[in-house]
């Protein structure tokens, strides 16, 4: 099982970026998903998360700018970021709550995490 994180890069202040994250292996049901960042010094800290029924929750720090989305058909996890500013600037990792079930068919239930995509916000 495995979550692969796409979408980062460098963009200007008031750029924009999309973040995707894909969840694949033996997956039986894709429950929370959401994403946290990094900043260089500082505590990993939420971002955005969003439930299998669709209800989202975001940090005040990105409440209006940043939108997150999932298409649960694709197990996969989106973030639209707009208007970023240089605090915006981290190490993005996805997460996600994962049922799985082993080749002998017994089910477990944990949280994974992706690998990591850097967004710089800077001129």
């Amino acid at each position: 099982v495995q979550l692969q994180a796409s979408g980062g890069g460098l963009v200007q202040p008031g750029g924009s970026l999309r973040l995707s994250c894909a969840a694949s292996g033996r997956i039986f049901s894709v429950n929370d998903m959401g994403w946290y960042r990094q900043a260089p010094g500082k505590q990993r800290e939420l971002v955005a998360t969003i439930t299998s029924g669709g209800s989202t929750n975001y940090a005040d720090s990105v409440k209006g700018r940043f939108s997150i989305s999932r298409d649960n058909a694709k197990n996969t996890v989106y973030l639209q970021m707009n208007s970023l500013k240089p605090e915006d600037t981290a190490v993005y990792y996805c997460n996600a709550d994962l049922t799985i079930y082993s080749t002998s068919g017994r089910f477990s239930r944990s949280a994974y995490w992706g690998q990591g995509t850097q967004v710089t916000v800077s001129s």
